[in-house]
């Protein structure tokens, strides 16, 4: 009898070749450079609010309908997020918070990331136009289009780009109340206008801690084009004109009261913490709290939005 009919042990199966494993691992390799490009966190944010969009919107459109906009939306935005650094990808090696996205390293080739990004904005619009309605893809297309072509080449030349990005970054709310309404009504403005001034004091905090990485990077934020002082000025000036704006949801029925509460407690704390920027010796640590805090006072307002449910009457 052998010695498997014995009962021993069968011999160990051969191990795989370093030549059969390496292939397997390069794909992964590239698998995750990808999703890099795509940025995962910025894209999730994305999803949320464009989710939160279409939620407050009145009426009860197909739930169909609400995957193919996010599927549209995500596909949109990665494919933006990929052109992005394509056309960044010099200045990005020379930063230190960028040095290490997939095109400085060398883990992607340029023309990978241009093509990608290229395929991903040509698969997003038919599926936005088709499975949504025209009017969420014709905004779809200027969001891409304006982060592209206007915001991307305008931050090496003034820091008007910050105002030039944020209309773009403010647009996945009112796509997806188009996406449920089929028509830009006064709420879904409302909607982008709360992303639109949030979005100010919050990049002004980042370039306010990093303007140092930015300036070895050639891009020209508003500190170091106009100085701290004035940035922060700006940060208090968007930051005071946010608080109003976010409570308008209240009157148009797409909060309550508790929402009320809350965008007004945290809409005075954020701009509390704004004007605490003009202090002497607030620096780099106030900057960081700042931005913190405008993460978390976004994260209330959604939050609270989509428990209290409201709906426009």
């Amino acid at each position: 009898m052998n010695a498997i009919a014995q009962g021993a042990a069968p011999p160990p199966a051969p191990a795989p070749s370093a030549a059969s494993a390496a292939p397997s691992s390069s794909l992964a390799r590239t698998a995750r450079a990808m999703v890099a490009l795509m940025k995962p966190r910025i894209t999730l944010l994305v999803i949320v609010t464009t989710l939160g969009g279409f939620y407050l919107a009145p009426g009860h459109p197909a739930v169909e309908r609400l995957w193919m906009a996010l599927v549209g939306t995500v596909l949109l935005v990665s494919g933006a997020n990929a052109l992005n650094m394509y056309m960044e990808r010099v200045s990005d090696g020379l930063m230190m918070r960028t040095r290490n996205r997939p095109l400085p390293t060398g883990r992607l080739a340029p023309p990978v990331a241009l093509w990608f990004g290229v395929g991903l904005g040509l698969v997003a619009l038919p599926v936005l136009a088709l499975g949504v309605n025209l009017l969420t893809a014709g905004l779809g297309l200027f969001a891409l289009l304006s982060y592209v072509l206007a915001y991307t080449p305008l931050k090496r030349r003034s820091p008007t780009a910050l105002l030039v990005g944020a209309v773009p970054g403010a647009i996945p709310p009112l796509m997806g109340w188009t996406a449920a309404r089929g028509t830009i009504e006064v709420p879904g403005l409302l909607l982008f206008a709360v992303l639109f001034f949030w979005q100010v004091p919050h990049f002004l905090a980042i370039a306010l801690y990093s303007a140092e990485d930015y300036a070895r990077g050639g891009i020209r934020v508003l500190p170091l084009v106009e100085g701290e002082q004035i940035a922060k000025r700006q940060a208090i000036f968007f930051t005071g004109a946010l608080v109003p704006v976010s409570l308008s949801l209240v009157p148009f029925h797409m909060a309550g009261p508790a929402y009320f509460v809350t965008a007004l407690v945290f809409g005075l704390a954020f701009f509390a913490a704004a004007v605490a920027g003009l202090r002497p010796g607030a620096g780099r640590a106030w900057a960081r709290s700042f931005f913190r805090l405008s993460l978390l006072y976004l994260t209330a307002l959604f939050i609270v939005l989509a428990l209290e449910g409201s709906r426009v009457a």
